[in-house]
């Protein structure tokens, strides 16, 4: 029988008495309010529905699923000391436990035992915290479904590197070959192969008698146990073994578990190890080392200019959007031509432009317009936010960046988890298969730890790395120690990505944790807004000032010393092309510019008074002289609507155009002396005598210039995208204390000692007859007593509750219930029977 076989109907058992918790059960029903509230916050999937009592909540938290979530939670030192657990014998005392972990007296290859005795307490405070660990330091117990999960097996070696126990490897071993091994190893023969196996293992677990037997052993044979005793214990053998193998498999140092295999006992090697249950122990977190340090007010001004930038590359693409931009894949997302379109838009990489584009999303910012040729547009919430200060700006993207589950490192990438990347497709920006439900915890740490280190000090990328894999090791990795980490872990992926964004959106500068930054990060919950407000306060001031006004130089180009103020900046970009961005913009007037300005409804002399208001130095002459060129030529040809027709009161000049050899594409013919008539559209009759250097103005019917104004496209109010949690969400403390009493409440009600009726089955809700019913609750009435009542309510969810009647009227009972604490009102109906409580002794 398996020495676990206990626990498995210990776990979930309910009674008390006796000092020791017999069961997990037992073992919560001890606990105070507090403990059990920490045990649900810690475990929220436990709560998902609240248990009826502590029986049931200590079934759930030790299913599998619920024990898997709980293990990956745990930081390095506590599960690797749940690991020394499972390798224990069932059950284990806490001397055990730290000899297991902190080895032999004088082994100077572990580390120090006084660290180890130091950071135990903690651990095994919150395996029992968890529910993974129960009983008193003299019987500790790991929950079976851990134990299972943690113990070695050989389908699935055990972290710890250690294999099955003797008594395990030996269980389908012939007597007689346990006899021959026990001969062997020098042992009196016994009577049965369970005292056989006993007295090996004796030996095996006894200092000095193993030493003894080692020091005969061949060399050849210390070599192969010395490969095998750190793991994996498992080894292959020939049907006719050296002789040196022969004498590890005559004394039992090596156990046969299947033709061919044989495997190192956990006992031997426990002894071959010092005792120590892992090869690397980390006790103790790993220290974030500062990589450099930079004075505060730099790290501040720093971040401050990062910021501005932010806001900037997020105005300029939405701006680049502002009409409607690029189409929705059919699967979602913007296409690979797409996002390279918006990166030479922004003047920046493909990553980078699908981290801009994802962060405006996850703001509210942009969205699908949702109509029948799907596009990309600005959302109404970009109208509102553009009309807020740039501070207040900061923080809303900011806001919107730390809870975010999208992860845009991904694009571009496959995820073999979806069967879109399995046919060979790559996840694209705003596209499906981007959320990551471990980014928001991620990315709070690796910003908690910069908080940590000195103020304007930028962490070591390896050491914060080291520490993060030691608060959340990899599910499956080995935990002994000695792995340096996948560098392709999505964990240690995430926290480098967050290191960039937090530098690109000025929350770090130079690598170091802003003054605003930090205190954004320190507001959580109800503090929230005023954390926001008071970074919005700091930030403020470390802003660029917004400037009013550009130089204008010779060579047709306006130098804007700084960031301009919005109208200013709107219409420079109307009357200019952009030619370099920086620490100044270099605008370029071009005769193309200068018409889209008059197109816009401008006139020459508006434009003139425009740059003598808004530019610090005299307007150059050749730009005086190109707009003035422009304006004499502009609208002096008119394109209206036939389908389409020049007309022009200079008839030369429309000779002129109709022998141009470049006017044959647009079909033209003379309708009158001042008229010519075109077999192409307005816009592209307009184009093409654009390119043949002529500057034509679209005309209305009633033969009125036409003003052409970008036309803004907003999509129908969108919300933001919801991050996509990493499990049950942790409830909060109205929730905890309503749980924590229903729990009490049930669990009174299903302990409480009652009379049972003669074949009443344990467990089984009472079952009496309506008159036997009513009869049971009248007489509880006059005398007060509480009564145990089996209860159906209308969605046929059966309970058992402790009630204490106070009225039996009109087919219902009005009772004080002691199962939910408070007077209700049930119909005899549904009540399936009633019982009386045992007397108290």
């Amino acid at each position: 029988m398996s020495t676990h076989e206990p626990d498995r109907a210990a776990e979930d058992g309910s009674g008390a008495g006796s000092t020791a918790p017999r069961s997990l059960a037992e073992a919560l029903r001890a606990r105070d309010d507090a403990s059990l509230g920490a045990l649900l916050r810690a475990r929220p999937d436990l709560l998902n529905p609240v248990p009826s009592d502590l029986t049931q909540l200590a079934t759930r938290a030790g299913t599998r699923a619920s024990v898997i979530r709980a293990l990956e939670h745990l930081d390095r030192f506590t599960l690797q000391t749940a690991e020394a657990l499972a390798v224990a014998p069932e059950p284990t005392t806490y001397g055990t436990l730290l000899a297991l972990l902190a080895g032999d007296e004088g082994d100077d290859a572990g580390v120090d035992a006084r660290t180890v005795a130091a950071a135990l307490p903690r651990a095994v405070a919150a395996l029992r915290e968890q529910a993974l660990l129960w009983g008193p330091d003299d019987r500790l117990r790991l929950v079976r479904t851990a134990r299972e999960l943690l113990a070695p097996a050989p389908q699935r070696p055990s972290p710890t590197g250690l294999g099955p126990t003797v008594a395990e490897a030996t269980a389908g071993m012939s007597p007689g070959r346990v006899q021959e091994i026990v001969t062997a190893a020098g042992l009196p023969s016994t009577h049965d192969p369970v005292s056989a196996v006993a007295s090996l293992t004796a030996l095996f677990t006894e200092r000095s008698r193993m030493s003894a037997l080692l020091d005969e052993a061949p060399a050849d044979a210390v070599e192969v146990l010395s490969r095998l005793v750190w793991g994996p214990p498992y080894g292959q053998v020939t049907a006719e073994p050296a002789a040196h193998l022969r004498w590890l498999l005559d004394r039992g140092l090596l156990l046969p578990t299947a033709p061919g295999t044989v495997v190192l006992p956990r006992e031997a090697a426990l002894h071959l190890r010092g005792g120590r249950a892992h090869r690397a122990l980390e006790p103790v977190a790993p220290a974030v080392d500062p990589a450099a340090t930079h004075r505060v007010g730099v790290v501040n001004a720093t971040a401050a200019g990062q910021a501005y930038t932010a806001l900037a590359t997020v105005e300029e693409l939405l701006k680049d959007w502002d009409e409607g931009g690029p189409a929705v894949l059919r699967a979602g997302g913007l296409s690979v031509r797409d996002l390279k379109r918006t990166a030479a838009a922004l003047d920046t990489t493909e990553p980078l432009a699908a981290f801009w584009v994802e962060l405006a999303y996850a703001a509210g910012l942009i969205a699908s317009d949702g109509e029948a040729d799907e596009q990309y547009a600005a959302t109404p919430a970009y109208d509102d936010w553009l009309e807020q200060p740039a501070a207040e700006r900061w923080v809303r993207l900011v806001a919107a960046w730390l809870p975010a589950t999208r992860t845009s490192g991904l694009v571009g990438g496959r995820d073999g988890a979806v069967a879109a990347a399995a046919a060979g497709r790559t996840l694209s920006a705003l596209g499906p298969h981007l959320d990551r439900s471990a980014a928001p915890e991620v990315r709070h740490r690796v910003l908690a730890l910069l908080s940590e280190l000195p103020e304007g000090a930028s962490p070591a990328l390896e050491t914060l790395l080291a520490r993060l894999r030691w608060e959340r090791p990899l599910r499956g990795a080995a935990t002994s120690g000695d792995d340096a980490g996948d560098p392709d872990d999505l964990r240690a992926r995430i926290a480098r990505w967050t290191l960039t964004e937090a530098e690109l959106l000025g929350v770090t500068g130079r690598g170091a944790l802003s003054e605003h930054g930090r205190t954004l990060l320190d507001g959580g919950g109800a503090a929230a807004t005023s954390a926001e407000a008071a970074a919005v306060a700091l930030l403020a001031p470390l802003l660029p000032e917004l400037l009013d006004h550009v130089l204008l130089q010779a060579d047709l180009t306006a130098v804007a010393p700084g960031p301009l103020e919005r109208p200013l900046a709107e219409a420079l970009s109307v009357l200019a092309d952009v030619e370099s961005k920086g620490g100044a913009t270099v605008y370029r007037f071009t005769p193309g510019s200068v018409r889209r300005a008059l197109d816009s409804g401008r006139t020459a002399s508006d434009l003139h008074d425009f740059l003598n208001t808004h530019s610090r130095t005299p307007v150059p002459q050749p730009l005086a002289y190109l707009i003035d060129d422009v304006a004499r030529k502009h609208g002096h040809l008119r394109i209206g609507a036939a389908s389409a027709y020049v007309r022009c009161d200079d008839d030369v000049l429309l000779g002129e155009i109709l022998a141009d050899k470049r006017s044959a594409g647009l079909r033209l013919r003379r309708l009158a002396p001042t008229v010519l008539a075109a077999q192409a559209d307005p816009a592209a009759l307009l184009e093409g005598l654009r390119q043949m250097g002529f500057a034509p103005a679209a005309e209305s019917p009633e033969g009125d210039v036409l003003i052409t104004r970008a036309h803004a496209h907003r999509t129908p109010p969108r919300t933001a995208p919801e991050p996509v949690p990493e499990g049950p969400p942790v409830p909060d403390g109205t929730l905890l204390t309503a749980a924590v009493r229903a729990i009490r409440a049930g669990d009174l009600a299903s302990t409480t000692p009652r009379k049972h009726a003669p074949g009443e089955q344990s467990g089984a809700l009472p079952r009496t007859s309506a008159a036997d019913t009513l009869a049971t609750m009248q007489a509880a009435v006059l005398t007060g007593e509480a009564v145990w009542i089996g209860y159906v309510n209308a969605e046929g969810s059966a309970s058992q509750r402790v009630i204490a009647p106070i009225r039996v009227e009109g087919g219902f009972v009005t009772a004080y219930d002691h199962t939910a604490d408070e007077v209700r009102t049930y119909p005899l109906h549904r009540v399936t029977g009633v019982a009386e409580l045992e007397a108290e002794a």
